[in-house]
């Protein structure tokens, strides 16, 4: 799955969708392992949390594009980039799926949504997301996410 539309073509929130009251974080913690995400475009850095760094095989918390999807199933990873080309070239919203395959042979589910925003001037403005990483086994593997 890789998808990206413009920002404005998004589906508007509807009245208190915002509301903390309609959320199910037990259930999505129950299932999954989530955390934002950022990039700046001046510097070209992305800023991940300490489950996702570690999840996608970094030292540090900061990286840039290609250290970030070098773990990426390969049939997935010139996609992947397109659509960071793609947002970083218009205000967007995208989502896409791969599997990180780490270094001992794990594979590990990833779904990341985010947009970018602020590209009024070159080499300017931002992007914003989340990783989620189920917590399952994939078929031939062990589990790598468990609950805490």
């Amino acid at each position: 799955m890789f998808k990206i539309a413009k920002a404005k073509a998004a589906a508007p929130l509807m009245r208190s969708s915002l509301n903390d009251n309609n959320q199910n974080h037990e259930m999505l913690a129950q299932f999954s392992v989530s955390e934002a995400w950022n990039g700046d475009f001046s510097s070209g850095l992305i800023r991940l949390g300490e489950w996702s760094a570690m999840l996608h095989g970094l030292s540090a918390p900061e990286c840039g594009l290609l250290s970030l999807v070098r773990c990426y199933d390969t049939r997935d990873r010139s996609r992947v980039l397109e659509l960071f080309e793609q947002a970083a070239t218009l205000c967007s919203s995208f989502c896409f799926s791969t599997t990180i395959i780490m270094p001992n042979g794990l594979r590990q589910p990833l779904f990341c949504m985010g947009e970018s925003n602020g590209l009024e001037q070159k080499y300017s403005g931002s992007m914003s997301g989340v990783f989620i990483f189920p917590r399952f086994k994939l078929e031939g593997t062990s589990q790598i996410t468990s609950r805490r």
